[in-house]
């Protein structure tokens, strides 16, 4: 068996959706695989992929410092016994508990993927901003600790974290997880139905679905003819979740049909028109890979993560978020024009091909990984 990797990700579903083909690579170069992570939905897939799994509870936020403290005691212990070549961890809360554990674990090589700076970066307020000023103090300590490499997902988060003094040297850009383009393909623009415009994601208030439904209301009382559907699951540990009773009501409004959790969402690009995300802010939202991959326009919000997916007025429209009137204007022009959906869909397709193929991330981040143990033999002067 060659090196061993770890992974510490918040949870199963996440790193089945997202790190699938990476983990299919790295096992092609006899990589052993071990996750270390919440188990909810995929803990047998990922077992039978090779895939070793040790569960840990992980309470996202700052909620519950006690729990933090006794999941940070278990992490230690496990990378004790692990002593992996290289940990890899994804998101905020596995970069805070995981650098803290490799301190006391002589682990020495450590890749941390940020996937989005998270809600305390669009709050406002002066609870947010005395927040948001110690985690930016946190953040800079622990990614720029000796032998460790960051990637992040787009231009915003990299200029950000070179705002905090994060070592250029060790900062890496790869945009998302990528797709594959040879499942999510170019499909034609259904004729004989009205426009569907279907937007992709956690049901949070924070990926915009307040002011999606709004906008959906605006238009349906303008007497437009189109279908809203909402895709994804509730996400019950997220503060800006949306209830599944609120969900109902603008169901029975006849606002929106939502679908739920959709393990496969091929199908449900090929019966859409338009692809939708009015998101605060992102890392690189894959949902708009997979609509762009599948010729589908895109109406997302100007903001970090989702302006890498759209050039404005080529593949789709960027609207400022928070904004459903603005959202509403950009919708129903791709709902009344079928030549400029399928204009902007090919073009969208020529873009994810050219950036976002999930080849090209699997290269970047082994490549990253290659870094890290060239980097090892000439650390920086960074934090002990």
């Amino acid at each position: 068996m060659g090196k061993k990797i770890l992974f510490l990700v918040n949870e199963d579903w996440g790193f089945y959706h997202f790190r699938l083909p990476l983990v299919m690579a790295m096992q092609d170069q006899d990589f052993e695989i071990v996750l270390v992570t919440q188990c909810h939905y995929y803990f047998k897939e990922l077992q039978k992929m090779g895939i070793r799994i040790i569960p840990l509870s992980l309470v996202r936020g700052a909620s519950n410092p006690f729990k933090d403290l006794v999941t940070l005691y278990h992490l230690i212990l496990i990378y004790r016994r692990e002593k992996p070549d290289i940990v890899h961890h994804v998101a905020l809360k596995p970069i805070f508990l995981g650098s803290i554990a490799t301190k006391f674990s002589h682990i020495k090589l450590v890749v941390n993927s940020i996937t989005g700076l998270g809600y305390i970066f669009i709050r406002s307020g002066k609870r947010a901003k005395f927040a948001r000023y110690f985690l930016r103090k946190i953040l800079r300590y622990l990614l720029n600790l000796k032998n460790s490499l960051v990637i992040v997902q787009n231009a915003d988060d990299y200029q950000e974290l070179l705002s905090m003094n994060v070592k250029l040297e060790q900062l890496h850009v790869i945009q998302g997880s990528g797709v594959d383009l040879k499942r999510f393909v170019p499909q034609p623009d259904l004729m004989g139905i009205a426009p569907v415009v279907t937007m992709v994601s956690r049901m949070l208030r924070d990926k915009g679905v307040d002011e999606f439904v709004q906008a959906v209301n605006i238009l349906k009382r303008k007497g437009l003819n189109f279908q809203a559907y909402l895709v994804g699951p509730l996400d019950s540990g997220n503060p800006t979740v949306i209830s599944e009773l609120q969900l109902h009501v603008w169901e029975n409004q006849g606002l929106i049909k939502w679908l739920g959790y959709c393990p496969d969402l091929a199908p449900i690009w090929a019966q859409s028109h338009i692809g939708v995300l009015p998101s605060y802010r992102e890392g690189l939202p894959k949902s708009l890979l997979e609509a762009a991959a599948c010729a589908r326009p895109i109406v997302t919000t100007n903001v970090p993560g989702c302006r890498e997916v759209v050039i404005n007025n080529e593949n789709g429209f960027l609207v400022p978020a928070r904004d459903s009137g603005a959202l509403a204007r950009a919708m129903a022009v791709l709902i009344e024009n079928r030549a400029l959906r399928i204009q902007m869909g090919k073009k969208g397709r020529q873009l994810v091909e050219q950036k976002f193929s999930v080849e090209k991330v699997v290269r970047e981040t082994l490549s990253v990984y290659q870094h890290v143990f060239e980097f090892a033999q000439k650390p920086l002067d960074g934090n002990d």
